[in-house]
């Protein structure tokens, strides 16, 4: 898994955000079209993509698309 291809994916989940605009260092909480709408469908891509669950504390617990991305390698090793 690369962090490029988790971006684009990530981006996929947004309306409105360009996966051109976003970086490992984003703060994903602080995007205009963020909204727990957008959590759940992120949540879902992560499992279907990545066969890992998270939790909404995984999520809220994330700052940065790195740190959910750190996140989803951990879970994925357990």
């Amino acid at each position: 898994m690369e962090i490029k291809n988790f971006i684009e994916n990530f981006a996929d989940q947004f309306d409105e955000t360009d996966a051109s605009a976003l970086t490992p260092k984003t703060v994903f909480h602080e995007l205009e079209d963020y909204s727990s709408l957008v959590a759940l469908s992120i949540i879902a891509m992560i499992d279907e993509e990545y066969g890992v669950t998270l939790k909404g504390s995984d999520m809220s617990a994330a700052v940065t698309i790195q740190d959910l991305f750190n996140t989803i390698q951990a879970k994925s090793t357990e």
